[in-house]
């Protein structure tokens, strides 16, 4: 089942280049979306893609991430749009 998913990254998430293990591992994965720093110091992101999968990138950028220290992770599910071609990092 595809899915989607807002999430909300706080913690130690920014100048630990935990955007760029959040893409490395969503295109292993094959879920598509972006993530960006916000001013507040959080990390946002959007993941597409098989429910089982997106909800792995989520899993690990919360735990596995080796420089972050992710202190709350916020997820909103919705539906899937089919709305990406890709993982980008965003500002």
């Amino acid at each position: 089942m595809k899915a989607r998913a807002r999430v909300v990254f706080k913690g130690k998430v920014q100048g630990v280049f935990f955007r760029d293990g959040a893409r490395r591992k969503a295109e292993e994965l094959g879920v598509f979306g972006w993530v960006r720093n916000l001013p507040d110091g959080s990390v946002e992101g959007i993941f597409e893609g098989e429910k089982a999968d997106v909800a792995e990138v989520i899993r690990w950028c919360c735990t596995d991430q080796q420089r972050a220290r992710v202190e709350s992770s916020d997820v909103e599910w919705g539906k899937y749009a089919a709305e990406f071609t890709g993982f980008a990092v965003r500002g």
